[in-house]
């Protein structure tokens, strides 16, 4: 009985090692696991999100070849209306199913900048079913520009993708007050002599 009393620290030792072990290993495992469908569901919004901006781009440059008269400066093949509306309609179903799977998936800061983005993007597209009606296609486009960099930096946050901003908006806004300007500039010498003509003599 003496030696199974002096032995009985030792035992206890032994059961709260076993047991610690048995604790970390399973908060080990559960740490693990969670890593793992953490790593699972981010690769499956990344894919939801990279689907959406694919249709959402393709619905964009549609409508923008479309409504390449109206954007002379617009560096846009242009498209048939006829092909134009039938790409448009294709690219409606996949974006219905792109979209359904962006709500499942999405945080809401990124679902609510999709939201912005697509309202953006279904305005140039309203302006080329219906041309010649609503806001200048120029504007509807930098909105557009614009409403897409919101979408990225709140899918790269959500996403925990580092890197800096990879915003376009501005640097394509920028280059379309450069093509403007040279277009009024080549249109200036032929606006020069009617000037000379109705202006005051030296």
């Amino acid at each position: 009985m003496g030696s199974v009393v002096a032995q009985l620290p030792a035992l206890i030792g032994v059961l709260i090692g076993t047991i610690g072990t048995i604790v970390a290993t399973s908060v080990a495992d559960r740490n693990r696991w969670k890593r793992s469908q953490t790593i699972r569901w981010d690769d499956r919004r990344l894919d939801a999100y990279v689907e959406f901006a694919r249709v959402v781009k393709e619905i964009h440059a549609v409508a923008a070849r479309m409504l390449s008269g109206q954007r002379p400066h617009s560096r846009s093949h242009p498209m048939d209306r006829e092909e134009g509306l039938a790409r448009l309609a294709e690219a409606d179903v996949r974006h219905t199913l792109a979209w359904e799977s962006l709500l499942l998936l999405g945080d809401a800061s990124t679902v609510s900048a999709a939201r912005t983005w697509r309202d953006a993007v279904w305005g140039i597209e309203r302006a080329a079913r219906e041309p010649l009606v609503g806001d200048d296609p120029d504007d509807l486009v930098q909105r557009a520009n614009e409403a897409r960099d919101l979408f990225y930096g709140a899918a790269r946050g959500g996403l925990g993708v580092n890197g800096g901003s990879v915003a376009q908006a501005m640097i394509l806004g920028a280059r379309l007050d450069e093509i403007r300007a040279d277009r009024a500039l080549r249109q200036t010498p032929e606006a020069r002599p009617a000037a000379e003509t109705t202006g005051s003599p030296a």
